[in-house]
């Protein structure tokens, strides 16, 4: 099923329920520029058959509105839409999955809506800033993206044919994929092209990389978190490599670190059994939902 859902200041974000109605509610935060269709149709699928999967797009992404250089937003007010579309669906609390910039967003709801969480799932991302020092996992041994993203990143935003975006974009998804498992240029044609027909078209919105980033030197909050939380290490990240996870679940008292071997920062087919393995495991120990009347 699909639907708008009112977010406030003007912005309405497009969202797709999939699975029965009485499973426990599962929602898919994505990563920054990504819409809600970047979740694999695989992955979304394997979910529901225990779940009511919920993806959504963020503010200027996809079908949801795009109005940043009118209306521009904090990074937090992309957390503020999560809860948006919880209350939308009259969802008392949800078990949340969030990569990528959707980590960050998945830990400020740790931090401010934790009653509103069943279990909380995170990976591609770093802890919040201002993280409590950890005498094992310094910042200062956190390293950063590798070279190659930062040199696709500086070319972001560039006017280019469709042709020549199509190229630049499944480009990426390889860098970020990694080095382990197995890269099907088909599939990220594919899944860019279902990316452009969801939109109405090839232009990619900087919104999110132009946001306000106040608000977010939270880390040290962390350490109060006892929603149970599931940390996965993505071993091939490019952007967010280890020991990022490993400091991530330290961070957080609550948190259990599992490694997926092979992943990277890309969502192919090879990585949805384990990631579905993992996430669903994961759900099952948090315990059942409460539901609105």
């Amino acid at each position: 099923m699909e639907t708008f859902v009112d977010a406030g200041d003007g912005y309405r974000l497009w969202v797709e329920t999939t699975g029965g109605e009485g499973l426990p509610p599962l929602l898919l935060v994505m990563g920054a520029g990504a819409s809600g269709i970047a979740w694999p149709g695989e992955l979304v699928a394997r979910l529901a058959r225990h779940h009511r999967v919920i993806r959504y797009d963020h503010r200027d992404t996809g079908r949801s509105t795009r109005a940043f250089h009118e209306r521009p937003y904090a990074i937090r007010d992309l957390a503020g839409d999560a809860v948006a579309v919880l209350d939308a669906l009259s969802i008392e609390r949800a078990h949340v999955a969030g990569m990528s910039l959707g980590g960050y967003l998945v830990q400020l709801l740790l931090l401010d809506h934790p009653g509103r969480l069943l279990s909380a799932a995170l990976w591609g991302t770093s802890v919040l800033g201002g993280a409590r020092p950890d005498p094992e996992i310094r910042d200062e041994d956190l390293p950063g993206p590798d070279p190659r993203v930062l040199a696709m990143w500086e070319q972001m935003g560039q006017e280019r044919d469709q042709e020549a975006e199509l190229r630049w974009r499944v480009e990426h998804w390889r860098i970020l994929n990694g080095g382990v498992l197995p890269f099907d240029t088909g599939e990220f044609e594919d899944l860019e092209r279902r990316v452009a027909a969801h939109s109405g078209g090839w232009t990619a919105s900087l919104a999110h990389a132009l946001a306000d980033r106040s608000g977010m030197e939270r880390g040290g909050e962390l350490a109060r978190v006892t929603v149970p939380t599931l940390v996965i290490d993505a071993p091939e990240d490019p952007i967010t490599p280890p020991p990022h996870a490993a400091r991530l679940a330290r961070a957080v008292p609550s948190a259990r670190l599992v490694t997926i071997p092979g992943l990277g920062h890309a969502l192919s087919r090879a990585t949805v059994s384990p990631l579905a393995d993992a996430l669903i495991a994961h759900t099952r120990s948090a315990g059942a939902p409460g539901r609105t009347p």
